[in-house]
């Protein structure tokens, strides 16, 4: 356990490649917590999210009667949605294990930013003029994907450093 905390450390030294190896995988984990929490996402959808959504988009068409009935529709393509990007999430995690690169951390690093000031801009954005005064999500979903996309950008940069690690090591190796 000590290793995989060491791992994922951004600030790390890594000077050998077993090491730069365990930082790069970093990424991959940080994208298998991202899998879980989506799959946590289409349970919750699945069993009792359908209705909040339904209740959010009503609230959002309320001036707007043509949007009535896209409340199903949109808790379908959530639903759908939600699993598809798992499963994306799920291969490129696969792959990150098992041929450490340092793109998919990057990409995964900038989705993740992304996702935070969003998510951020979002909430501040509750309450003002034509928006809904909370989010659709409970607030404990709201806080807990926060801490876990802390978890993950942090997660991403050690296996940026890894992967470039281990390319230098490599290529030193090489020559």
């Amino acid at each position: 356990m000590t290793d995989w905390i060491k791992a994922s450390n951004p600030t790390a030294p890594i000077n050998t490649e077993a090491e730069a190896i365990g930082a790069a995988r970093a990424s991959a984990i940080a994208i298998f917590l991202g899998v879980v929490w989506g799959a946590i996402g289409v349970a919750l959808l699945m069993t009792g999210g359908s209705a909040e959504i339904e209740a959010a988009m009503a609230q959002a068409s309320a001036d707007t009667p043509e949007m009535a009935g896209m409340g199903e529709m949109a808790m379908q393509i959530a639903l759908w949605s939600a699993i598809g990007i798992s499963a994306i999430q799920l291969v490129l995690g696969l792959v990150q294990w098992s041929k450490p690169n340092v793109v998919i951390p990057i990409i995964f690093a900038i989705l993740v930013a992304f996702g935070l000031v969003s998510g951020l801009f979002g909430m501040m954005m509750a309450g003002q003029a034509g928006m809904p005064e909370t989010a659709a999500a409970p607030t404990w979903q709201v806080y807990v994907g926060f801490v876990i996309l802390v978890i993950q950008l942090v997660m991403h940069i050690a296996g940026i450093r890894g992967a470039r690690a281990l390319d230098k090591l490599r290529m030193a190796a090489a020559q």
